[in-house]
């Protein structure tokens, strides 16, 4: 087994937590009994599988030693244990490689997406409109909640941006890989020669958080209310109902203006605020959350992007793990599982050769 040395760890970790539980100073102080019981309880069902692959394989081993003696049925049914033992072992082996990934701590959480047009005027704006309903069929096949926080569409009915929420167990799981700059290759509505075009927009995908995972001091807000603009009827002309949150130590700034009334919009601002800051905050501690969210965000230029979709080849290439596929309409569709798939294995190749017994149960 790959992981024979982080296993021994894992189970000497497991049995010193286990003579802490017993020793009185670690029982009288609350604190410490807490962490100790924690990170035992985390490590309880990792060590019970490895205690399971261990007898299995003792089973083994004595069943070979056994075989140089044995004739007929009795040398039948010892060939038949090794054989089966050697399956339990192959599956243990992966599940315990699986329980030794790093957890990802936003799993379960809902998921803000941001899209904005880059580069490439009003194609660059159509194609966030392309990228976005991609993502509101994608939402829909896997029956997650699509809410729209806020839009701005351009005069061809493209977005020069638009933001929203994604309710879903497994929202996070999944597109947390769209972060970044998506690059488009084809022939614009707004082109007369038929010359094919580079145009990009940038997808930034935030995790949703709560008051409690990020303490925002109304005292650090700037927050200014004026008269809404676009589509909204007679109301946007006669009500201060758009919002926007300045918040002055960072310099992060979000605007609302797509609900009715200014407490909704305000609501809607202090989420996306909460979540921006949570990221930043996080970027600051890790430098590869750092380094994420620079590539999520870079420039928006076409040189810059994480993926591609050329009409004209009918492909999508992620250039992050080099995957290519060969089926445009059914991604731009909303099937995009088969790209999102494949970086998720590579996510769990890459953290199953990183991983520390730290990370063990999150």
């Amino acid at each position: 087994m790959a992981t024979i040395d982080r296993r021994a760890q894992i189970v000497d970790e497991y049995e010193t937590l286990e003579h802490q539980l017993a020793d009185p100073e670690v029982l009288a102080d609350p604190d410490q009994l807490r962490t100790v019981s924690k990170r035992y309880n985390e490590l309880g069902p990792v060590v019970a599988k490895v205690r399971r692959y261990d007898e299995r394989r003792g089973d083994a081993d004595a069943a070979r030693q056994m075989l140089d003696g044995s004739s007929g049925d009795e040398r039948q049914m010892l060939v038949d244990e090794i054989e089966t033992v050697a399956i339990e072992l192959a599956a243990l082996d992966v599940e315990l490689r699986d329980m030794m990934i790093p957890k990802d701590p936003h799993d379960g959480r809902d998921v803000i997406v941001e899209i904005r047009g880059a580069e490439g005027g009003e194609e660059a704006n159509l194609f966030a409109r392309d990228l976005f309903e991609m993502y509101e069929s994608y939402c829909a096949t896997h029956r997650w909640k699509l809410e729209t926080l806020s839009s701005s569409t351009s005069d061809m009915g493209g977005y020069n941006d638009i933001t929203f929420v994604v309710h879903g167990d497994t929202a996070w799981r999944h597109l947390k890989f769209e972060g970044g700059p998506h690059r488009v290759q084809r022939v614009p509505v707004t082109e007369s020669q038929g010359r094919i075009h580079t145009s990009s927009a940038t997808v930034t995908v935030l995790p949703d958080v709560d008051e409690v995972d990020v303490d925002v001091d109304e005292r650090d807000l700037e927050i200014d209310v004026y008269r809404s603009s676009g589509a909204g009827g007679q109301h946007v002309n006669t009500t201060d109902s758009a919002v926007r949150i300045t918040h002055v130590p960072t310099g992060v700034v979000v605007t609302m203006q797509d609900e009715r009334s200014q407490l909704q919009n305000r609501n809607r601002a202090m989420q996306v605020l909460r979540a921006r800051l949570f990221e930043r905050a996080e970027a600051e501690r890790a430098a590869e959350l750092s380094s994420e969210r620079r590539a999520q965000v870079g420039g928006g230029g076409r040189s810059e992007k994480i993926r591609t979709y050329n009409y004209k080849e009918n492909r999508v290439t992620d250039h992050r793990i080099g995957f290519t596929v060969y089926r445009l309409a059914d991604i731009l569709g909303g099937d995009l599982d088969i790209v999102v798939n494949a970086l998720a294995t590579e996510e769990r190749t890459r953290l199953l050769a990183e991983g520390s017994i730290d990370d063990v149960g999150g």
